[in-house]
């Protein structure tokens, strides 16, 4: 008889599984985020007591991989900026964050005060 996992326990085996899928997806030039409402999610609706987290994986699976490649073939995702994967109403949503920009360095120098 196994005890059943802890959510700490889920937690750890979601980013093992989002840290594969990650890599997967940075070979094909595509960088993936996810917020923490998403982990929260397959958290809640990927373990089930009596299978443990077995139905994570098919939850990945069709909730992220599925949907997210149905996004990129409809040229709804740029695939040149980072895609976060985000939950909003018990639904998985995609959306591309815009790159951060560099600081830009002025030229200028500071004026001191002195007193």
């Amino acid at each position: 008889m196994f005890q059943p996992l802890m959510k700490k326990e889920i937690r750890g085996i979601i980013n093992i599984q989002l840290n594969q899928l990650k890599n997967l997806l940075a070979n094909n030039g595509i960088e993936l985020e996810f917020t923490g409402y998403a982990i929260d999610y397959l958290a809640d609706n990927g373990y089930d007591p009596q299978f443990g987290a077995r139905p994570l994986k098919r939850l990945i699976q069709k909730e992220i991989v599925n949907q997210l490649s149905k996004r990129i073939l409809a040229g709804d995702i740029n695939k040149s900026s980072p895609v976060l994967v985000d939950v909003f109403d018990n639904t998985v949503v995609f959306r591309n964050e815009q790159p951060k920009e560099k600081e830009v360095k002025s030229d200028k120098k500071k004026k001191t005060v002195s007193k």
